[in-house]
């Protein structure tokens, strides 16, 4: 099962890394943005890109971008869908040169992800897939592969882990993971390719008790729920993207939907919120 918007949206995608791919382990000048994250040209570049393409796409349907997002509740409150774009999810990695930065692109609806696409630009790979369409990795000039999550740790429990970004909580369940699984291995990545490593078998769980923003999760979170994965809140209901006044997310477990120690890894969650 596919979506009619699929193939544009990772043309676009892919067509948004190249815009990005020039600015990439240059001389780069560096913004700080009023919530003094970083933002360069090669940000801007990647979102004026997929804007133009998505509305040429379906313009009906409106954009929100983490470079364009200055738009009022009251207005983004009566829309029923919309992409919700990170044009460059992790800027520090790209400005650090590392190859762990991603374009995202997800296709909202009612506040639920319809799919999601990442891409990254520095290898060409795209990942894509939401909730009953499937999910799928593809190389530059290869032949897409259906990925899944897996349900049973291969050797040590592994739990996906932020480079940049981790809080007291989360080193609280961490313990407490450990205590169920004995020795924790951490995967340790960039960007949206947190969710990737769940979506492709690579990784366990991925917790995450300390601020995102809404584009900085909702494509990947349309890919691990495509590869049989979820994402919840700490009280185990879905994570979802309605309107609302600022852009931060809640605290969030994303894991394989049909694990066997999903109940437990709730309980230790409930315990922390």
């Amino acid at each position: 099962m596919s979506h009619a918007f699929l193939p544009t949206v990772i043309e676009l995608v892919r067509r948004a890394g190249d815009a990005i791919l020039p600015f990439w382990r240059s001389d780069l000048a560096v913004e700080s943005k009023a919530d003094a994250s970083p933002v360069t040209a090669a940000d801007l570049a990647a979102h004026q890109m997929l804007a133009a393409g998505l509305r040429a796409l379906a313009p009906e349907i409106p954009v929100l971008s983490e470079e364009d997002c200055g738009i009022a509740l009251a207005e983004r409150g009566q829309w029923q869908r919309w992409w919700l774009v990170d044009p460059l999810d992790g800027t520090k990695e790209f400005i650090a040169g590392s190859e762990e930065f991603t374009v995202n692109v997800a296709l909202i609806e009612n506040g639920r992800v319809v799919f999601g696409v990442v891409g990254i630009p520095a290898n060409g790979r795209c990942y894509y897939g939401g909730a009953g369409l499937g999910a799928w990795r593809v190389e530059r000039d290869g032949e897409p592969e259906a990925i899944g999550v897996r349900e049973n740790p291969e050797e040590a429990f592994t739990v996906v882990a932020s480079k940049r970004h981790s809080s007291p909580a989360q080193e609280r369940l961490l313990a407490g993971l450990g205590e169920r699984f004995g020795d924790l291995s951490l995967a340790n990545i960039g960007s949206s390719l947190k969710f990737c490593l769940l979506a492709e078998g690579a990784a366990d769980c991925y917790p995450r008790l300390a601020p995102t923003s809404q584009w900085d999760t909702a494509a990947a979170q349309g890919v691990l729920e495509g590869a049989g994965g979820e994402v919840l809140d700490l009280k185990g209901e879905a994570f979802t993207y309605e309107a609302r006044e600022d852009y931060l997310n809640g605290s969030f477990l994303a894991l394989p939907k049909t694990a066997a120690w999903r109940d437990e890894l709730i309980q230790l969650a409930r315990a922390l919120d």
